[in-house]
């Protein structure tokens, strides 16, 4: 099919009354004969990468050139396309002050962050990239031909803004250059050697670039206050299947994560720890550092997040067991932590079953009386929900608290 052919055919389908959503899965969005592939191919073998694309200006050639070149499912885990303004505002959660903006564009990267932090293999390095424009269109425009997008990764937040040279170029070229300014940032934000590749803007439309760099501190900070999900530190060489054992051995109450596949076969058990307490202050960055050192001793992982509720947990980490103690398991169906209803217990509770989450209960000493799962009345909807760890896998008789206690 010729391009004139192909042409006639987009336009015949946007002059239609009927509007889509797409998700793009699988194949290219466009197979490009364009020299990218070499950075292409190194950026697929860095960084597992989320994408999130603008508003305006869908960068389809962007997204040929990632998808065509073998590899495209070592880097890419999601592409949105938030084309209309109702997908741009559910997108970000806000109506956003411009739609085509710097700002815009860093709100982008940040939620794409986010969401790869959440679908990716936990320690696993991310990037999330927004991208904003407004490009050639089908009438004049009275204001500039520009686009922006940011990069955001652990420690950095990369944004860039370009203007056009209104006039030099079609829509399609301006597509064709936008798209190489946004692979070439990619390619840096994966620490992929891009000093060969050099785009197609002309010395007047050098992009005005700003840069910010994170501190462990910083990061940790931004998760307190909820600006990112968690922190993952990958602490496990080896990630031992024995987790219950291993978790008695060390002493330690932290809520211990094991994907549920893990009972099966390629599970990854790590240990979760939340910032934020549903009964306690926030713990200070310092609190949570002092914390991670005894992981680290360990060589055992521990994300840290910002959810103090298990059904928010549950939507973090979907289809994992969590290993709790035998007191956590009370306050867990205790209507007082649900406004006083026990029908909102049930149905936040389901909430968790909904996502795959299970629980794994071992025994606690509580007010001088141990306890297991049988000594708590479970609703039957939520039975086949807890796990009991029997009594010579794991016992514990002593709290985090008096631990820590005694640590000193």
């Amino acid at each position: 099919m010729t391009d004139s052919l192909i042409r006639s055919l987009v336009e015949a389908i946007h002059s239609a009354p009927t509007q889509a959503v797409l998700y793009f899965s699988g194949g290219a969005s466009q197979v490009s004969p364009f020299n990218q592939n070499a950075v292409v191919f190194q950026i697929h073998t860095h960084y597992l990468l989320l994408l999130l694309t603008h508003l305006l200006s869908l960068q389809i050639q962007a997204l040929g050139w990632l998808a065509s070149v073998p590899g495209a499912s070592n880097t890419l885990l999601e592409v949105i396309v938030p084309y209309s303004r109702m997908s741009m505002i559910q997108l970000l959660g806000k109506v956003p002050g411009q739609f085509t903006s710097k700002e815009t564009a860093e709100e982008m990267a940040l939620v794409a962050y986010n969401r790869a932090l959440k679908i990716s293999k936990p320690g696993s390095p991310v990037v999330g990239v927004g991208f904003t424009g407004s490009l050639a269109t089908t009438h004049p425009k009275l204001g500039d031909h520009r686009f922006y997008l940011s990069t955001r990764t652990s420690n950095r937040l990369w944004s860039s803004s370009v203007t056009l040279s209104k006039g030099l170029r079609s829509r399609e070229q301006e597509e064709r250059v936008s798209s190489q300014v946004l692979l070439k940032a990619i390619a840096d934000a994966c620490n992929v050697s891009s000093s060969t590749f050099v785009s197609d803007l002309t010395e007047h439309e050098a992009p005005a670039v700003r840069e910010q760099c994170f501190d462990e501190d910083q990061e940790l900070e931004q998760l307190i206050h909820g600006k990112i999900c968690f922190k993952v530190f990958p602490f496990s060489s080896v990630f031992c299947r024995d987790t219950t054992s291993n978790w008695r051995k060390e002493g330690n109450s932290f809520w211990l994560i094991i994907n549920i596949r893990s009972l099966c076969s390629d599970g990854y058990p790590c240990f979760e720890l939340s910032a934020i307490n549903a009964d306690k202050p926030p713990l200070t960055v310092a609190q949570i550092k002092d914390r991670v050192k005894q992981f680290e001793k360990a060589g055992k992982t521990v994300i840290i997040s910002n959810q103090p509720y298990f059904y928010k947990k549950a939507e973090l980490f979907p289809g994992s067991a969590f290993v709790i103690g035998a007191d956590t398991t009370a306050r867990l169906i205790n209507p007082k932590y649900y406004g006083g209803s026990y029908e909102n217990m049930i149905e936040t509770l389901l909430r968790c079953k909904v996502t795959g989450s299970t629980f794994l209960v071992g025994g606690r000493n509580m007010d001088g009386v141990f306890k297991v799962l049988d000594d708590f009345d479970i609703p039957d909807e939520l039975k086949d929900m807890f796990i009991s760890i029997p009594v010579d896998k794991f016992r514990m008789d002593i709290s985090s608290t008096e631990i820590r206690k005694r640590q000193g």
